[in-house]
């Protein structure tokens, strides 16, 4: 078989676009990319489906639950930039790999501690491995997908539902075991097995981005890639043959400055917002639905409000892999400012009848939220931040996004508890429904929608640069 000849970004990018699926070494690197996202959620949900017995066991006081809660989304908008320097910088595998072993670490940490301040250690490295990993395997995803599945990148959200149910039914299986108030640790101890797994078949499957090589201008390394990937032989042009690489950004941690600038300017705005508003709305209402849950069935059955939350988390399932079809139809934008609107509309009827409501109802209504979050903007903003920023500024552009995104979880997680001693659940509700009201009109007035260009970013002539960005030609390795 004659070998295919890589000249510059625009043959990997436009071989990739041309292919019919994703199959293969791709395929696995795709659904392996997605897996530290199942891992993620199933970390950060693994403490939300034992937070009672926790809170009973150590005797925790709500300022407590608030700090234990929002510990991983603080830290993970620190090491969000520090992924996603990371990954611009050495490459999307080596830190992949940091973050699973950063969640064993955390995994284990903190369902054998013996006291509440080791746990909140625990939970500290899970942040890290969030934070480091998620900015980084969306930038695979998008790096791996054709153009015309763009919309697939929303999958991740169905995923993350998923995980956090199969918390949900590991916590009945624990409960069944008679485990008692330290069923939290056993919820938390699955977390590192997921993590090993998945950290020995990401060491075995995974392949350098060949885009991220190629916007290095390291096309030897990108032609191996690609080879390894697709199972077919493809080779560097010579020097001369080769095109430049224009607008590379070779400036290290300061090319996060071009994010906004020009035309990014808008998309990281928009991208922002809807982040950081499904963040808030998702953290303070739907990783609490356990406490919801309660609420609704009563404290004195562990499992008939573990089955609630999970049937609220199948709603977020039907959403999340509905969303690449959403998606496809409505474009990122659109779909958001819309998921956003319906939200706005169910935390109203929550926040004003919740008291008051019939049992039917009080169950419909947060399944209604789900639904609508999961197939509106909770996969929409890493998703617009994924597609919206050229190869050598994706993981870094995620990771600013991704540290923006983990302030609006971290400020729902601890917000939530704290007005809802103080004010109860109706009012707590009505304050937040300011918050996809304020994302939704964002949405509607930003046009930006990234899977209606026919342009990589990648590709684009009219993205920001430094002034004094120089063109690559050779195999030299810009930094």
């Amino acid at each position: 078989m004659a070998s295919q000849v890589l000249r510059g970004v625009s043959d990997v990018v436009a071989y990739i676009d041309a292919r019919p699926s994703i199959r293969g070494r791709a395929a696995w690197i795709w659904w392996l990319a997605l897996g530290g996202l199942f891992l993620d959620a199933f970390s950060n949900s693994a403490l939300s489906a034992g937070l009672g017995p926790m809170t009973s066991e150590l005797e925790l006081e709500p300022t407590q639950v608030a700090l234990l809660t929002s510990m991983a989304s603080w830290i993970a908008l620190v090491f969000n930039p520090i992924g996603g320097w990371m990954a611009d910088r050495f490459g999307r595998v080596p830190p992949l790999i940091l973050a699973k072993i950063i969640a064993l670490i955390g995994a284990l940490l903190a369902a054998f501690a013996p006291s509440f301040e080791l746990v909140v250690a625990g939970r500290f490295f899970v942040g890290a491995a969030y934070g480091i990993d998620f900015a980084i395997a969306m930038a695979v995803l998008a790096e791996f997908t054709p153009a015309k599945f763009r919309s697939r990148l929303n999958t991740w959200q169905g995923i993350w539902y998923t995980a956090v149910s199969s918390n949900l039914i590991l916590a009945i299986g624990f409960y069944n075991l008679d485990v008692g108030d330290a069923i939290w640790r056993w919820a938390l101890g699955s977390a590192g097995v997921v993590a090993l797994g998945l950290l020995v078949l990401q060491a075995w499957k995974l392949v350098e981005s060949p885009t991220w090589y190629a916007r290095k201008a390291r096309l030897d390394r990108a032609a191996d890639s690609m080879s390894k990937i697709y199972g077919e032989p493809f080779v560097a042009a010579a020097a001369e043959d080769r095109f430049p690489v224009v607008n590379l950004a070779n400036r290290g941690a300061a090319n996060i400055a071009l994010i906004f600038r020009g035309i990014y300017l808008p998309r990281t705005i928009l991208a922002a917002t809807v982040q950081m508003g499904q963040s808030i709305q998702y953290f303070a209402v739907g990783w609490y639905l356990p406490i919801i849950s309660i609420a609704i069935f009563g404290e004195g059955n562990f499992v008939l409000a573990t089955v609630g939350t999970l049937i609220f988390n199948v709603f977020g399932i039907i959403g999340g892999f509905s969303s690449p079809f959403i998606a496809g139809k409505l474009g990122l934008r659109k779909a958001s400012a819309v998921g956003f609107s319906l939200v706005f509309v169910m935390l109203l009827i929550l926040g004003f009848f919740f008291d008051s409501m019939p049992l039917w109802l009080a169950f419909i209504v947060p399944s209604l939220f789900i639904l609508f979050h999961s197939g509106g903007p909770g996969a929409n903003g890493k998703s617009l931040s994924t597609l919206s920023f050229r190869s050598e500024l994706r993981a870094g552009a995620n990771g600013i996004i991704g540290a923006i995104g983990s302030l609006g979880a971290a400020l729902g997680l601890m917000v939530f508890p704290i007005l809802k001693e103080d004010l109860g659940l109706g009012p707590t509700f009505l304050i937040l429904a300011v918050v996809p009201l304020a994302a939704a009109i964002v949405c509607w007035v930003i046009k930006w929608e990234p899977t209606r260009t026919e342009v990589s970013p990648d590709e684009e002539l009219d993205a920001p640069q430094f002034a004094a960005d120089k063109v690559v030609t050779s195999q030299e390795e810009s930094v």
